[in-house]
């Protein structure tokens, strides 16, 4: 049995690393395929084992695909894959709480929020694509880039700690929601599943386009935090681009799933905000102490305080109902 696990564990280095890329492209294809036109068939608000499944099959693809990097790449890469994801994951539950405010603000009704969700994760792949390469590019040129993404990743992770969300914030008052109304006609009412109308002569975006508009947006900006913590914790960029959109391809089934319970996971921010910092303060290590942390290291903390952030939210919340 060890003898197995070993194996697996070795670097075997079977396929090539254009192969592996073309592994990841059909399997996104056909993820995608897959929730658009067997699950998501009709305008209809899915039900909740609707997005339990398809949540579980997202996750369950991940881990395979983890597994399948273990075995092509060794087990150090593999943990690199599986940190990003978590990070990345964690971090896609801001996410929701935007997108539940962005609909809510802009009116969009839940029937058609899968749509939107759609092209809104097919856009985040192509942007997440560009802003890796970008970041790739600094890199190579620029070693020092790190450094400043570390000082990003610190900054962001001691402002969640000290900052709140506002949960009753509106959206209308944001500068994004009045840039796009400045540049684009935007119509007062939904007009069934379309982007775009035409009245009198002219075209009019309709609120579902206006949402998709803020939503990608939002995600470019989230995206400024989550691309520096995987590259610093991996530079190589099949890890660094896999574990981000293996961890978006299911947002939109975790947005159905979470979007009504979401602000009740209250110590999983703080406990998110240390992974940021841990993440960003690991550069440092090797100069102050003599020593790298290993790959099972950067894995072993983010799961352990992701599991205490969730199970403490979980027990507060069991406790106020007890209270109430």
């Amino acid at each position: 049995m060890w003898e197995k696990i070993e194996y697996l564990f070795t670097h075997h280095a079977v396929l090539s690393q254009e192969a592996m890329w073309g592994i990841f492209g059909v399997v996104v294809l056909a993820l995608l395929f897959f929730d658009l036109f067997l699950f998501n068939r009709k305008n209809e608000v899915p039900n909740f084992t609707h997005t339990l499944v398809l949540c579980i099959l997202y996750i369950a693809a991940a881990c395979v695909f983890g597994v399948f990097v273990i075995y092509e790449e060794g087990a150090a890469k593999g943990m690199d894959f599986f940190t990003g994801f978590l990070v990345e994951k964690s971090l896609s539950l801001d996410n929701i709480f935007i997108m539940s405010l962005v609909f809510a603000s802009i009116g969009v009704p839940r029937q058609y929020q899968h749509r939107v969700l759609f092209w809104g994760i097919l856009g985040a792949i192509v942007m997440r694509a560009l802003l890796i390469y970008v970041g790739e590019t600094l890199i190579a040129n620029f070693h020092w880039v790190l450094y400043v993404f570390s000082a990003v990743l610190v900054y962001t992770g001691a402002k969640m700690l000290v900052v709140k969300n506002e949960e009753n914030a509106d959206f209308k008052d944001s500068k994004i929601f009045n840039v796009i109304a400045k540049i684009f006609r935007v119509t007062k009412r939904v007009h069934g599943p379309q982007f775009v109308v035409k009245k009198n002569k002219k075209y009019y975006i309709t609120p579902l386009l206006f949402a998709l508009l803020v939503i990608e947006t939002m995600d470019v900006i989230f995206a400024l935090d989550s691309i520096p913590a995987i590259f610093l914790i991996t530079q190589d960029v099949f890890i660094v681009y896999t574990s981000n959109i293996f961890a978006i391809l299911g947002l939109r089934a975790l947005y159905f799933l979470l979007e009504a319970v979401v602000h009740k996971f209250k110590y999983l921010k703080p406990a998110l905000a240390i992974i940021l910092i841990f993440i960003g303060l690991k550069i440092f290590v090797p100069k102050l102490f003599g020593f790298e942390l290993e790959a099972w290291h950067s894995l072993s903390v983010t799961f352990g305080l992701l599991f205490a952030g969730i199970a403490f939210s979980m027990y507060k919340s069991r406790e106020n109902r007890q209270a109430e």
